[in-house]
């Protein structure tokens, strides 16, 4: 990415393969120390989430941090994405259950992750034998009663009206996602994806929502009211995380995460061998894709960075 890299490393003693995460601590000349730390608390807080990317040390040199992050060996969601042009409905099913529990302890916590996408779900090992894990909490927000958060923040495809609008972020923010989630992942398209970032944006402030016949057919009832349940203009009426999981579509019992723990250090000695070889860079989320769009019958360039809209 431009501000950030993911590269594999090895424990020195141990064996064990991690993923280094590299951002750079300034950018476009401004400080980003500490949103850089904002991360690492939102990770320290998940330490006992099994849905969540776990960190386990963090190091700080004078022009970058390096956060140690578990190994998600499957890599992103995004890949399976395109590979399959869609997952069938009872994987789109359980990938949907995982994602939501992890949403659901960080709205627990009165965290907004806001930038949910594909590109940000890790596969624990190769699909289909895999679990979900969230990752990359950059631009996430603490959301307090009284408190307004107005921001223009977040990747295109993905964001909600109420960012586009300039209106107070919240919990629901993140609902939306989940809605465009569900859309991805049963039918390999986005629904409301332009030519344009702007007609983009126009498409998701006008919220005309559809399913396709040769996109969706054979998809249940009940996946369809669940999207539309979540991609709703008015923030108030989304379903809370917790109404999502247990929506119809989504009503089978939610597995206990198990307990994990972490630690986190400020030095610049390391117990890692740092990867050079080309072929062991990681994604992290900040990579151009080609994902279909529902209005038209040729791909769309989605950039999947967190962006400023203008």
């Amino acid at each position: 990415g431009k501000f950030a890299a993911v590269r594999k490393c090895t424990h020195k003693e141990t064996g064990v393969e991690y993923a280094a995460k590299f951002i750079r601590k300034r950018r476009r000349a401004m400080d980003q120390r500490q949103d850089i730390l904002h991360e690492v608390a939102v990770l320290k807080i998940a330490a006992t989430n099994s849905r969540i990317v776990q960190l386990h040390e963090v190091y700080e040199t004078p022009t970058e941090m390096a956060l140690i992050l578990e190994m998600a060996a499957g890599g992103e969601l995004q890949r399976v994405i395109d590979l399959e042009e869609g997952l069938g409905e009872q994987q789109a099913v359980k990938v949907m259950r995982q994602i939501l529990e992890g949403l659901c302890f960080l709205h627990d916590n009165n965290i907004a992750h806001l930038d949910l996408k594909p590109q940000n779900m890790l596969l624990t090992a190769t699909y289909p034998d895999c679990d979900i894990k969230l990752c990359d909490f950059g631009i996430s927000r603490v959301i307090q009663n009284g408190v307004e958060v107005r921001e223009i923040i977040g990747t295109p495809d993905y964001v909600a009206p109420e960012i586009l609008s300039y209106e107070p972020i919240s919990l629901a923010t993140d609902i939306w996602s989940v809605g465009i989630l569900a859309y991805v992942l049963l039918s390999g398209y986005s629904p409301f994806g332009g030519e344009s970032k702007q007609e983009t944006f126009c498409n998701i402030s006008q919220c005309c929502l559809s399913f396709p016949d040769e996109l969706f057919e054979g998809v249940s009832s009940a996946a369809k009211d669940f999207i539309q349940a979540t991609l709703i203009k008015e923030p108030s009426n989304r379903l809370t995380v917790q109404q999502c999981l247990e929506h119809p579509w989504l009503s089978s019992s939610v597995e206990k995460p198990l307990p994990v723990c972490t630690k986190s250090h400020n030095k610049v000695k390391t117990p890692y061998i740092i990867s050079s070889n080309e072929n062991d860079q990681l994604p992290c989320g900040s990579q151009c894709c080609q994902l279909h769009t529902a209005q038209r019958q040729h791909h769309s360039s989605i950039s999947n960075s967190p962006v400023e809209i203008t």
